[in-house]
């Protein structure tokens, strides 16, 4: 294989401030920029926001587009539906979705995919993201579809 995954993801927003916050306080995301993409032109605004080791989101906010407030259902948003952010261990996952469902940024649901564990989130500009983790509880080559729930994060009666 060529690559080693996705170096970043470029997406708008109407408040760069309120979406890097939100990172930084959930995913314990870097800013290492923020501010004029070009020079003084303060028209527009990229903050790149450090989700993983070689991954980010760059995130602009430009003057007067309103494209960020256009949110439809999964599958009709245009070329970018969703993405997802690989958590580096369970236990990791298990904060993050703690700081979410804090938020409430997501439900208490996780999938169980077979190899993985996925929890569906949405940022405040109410752009979907998804938080995966290699699950332990895998059995190899086994795979589940949506909606199958997570053993053990279904609450016990």
């Amino acid at each position: 294989m060529l690559l080693r995954g996705i170096n970043h993801v470029a997406t708008l927003t109407n408040d760069s401030a309120r979406l890097r916050d939100f990172y930084q306080a959930v995913f314990d995301a870097e800013v290492p920029s923020d501010g004029p993409e070009v020079g003084s032109n303060e028209a527009v605004r990229l903050t790149i926001i450090k989700v993983g080791e070689f991954a980010e989101l760059n995130v602009f906010e430009i003057d007067g587009n309103t494209e960020a407030d256009r949110q439809v259902p999964m599958f009709g948003r245009g070329r970018l539906d969703h993405f997802a952010l690989e958590a580096a261990s369970l236990e990791a996952f298990d904060v993050v979705r703690s700081r979410l469902l804090e938020r409430g940024a997501c439900g208490e649901f996780v999938t169980d995919f077979g190899p993985v564990l996925s929890l569906f989130f949405r940022d405040p500009d109410g752009l979907e993201g998804e938080v995966t983790v290699q699950n332990p509880d895998a059995v190899p080559g086994i795979f589940h579809p949506p909606g199958t729930p997570a053993p053990r994060y279904v609450p016990r009666t």
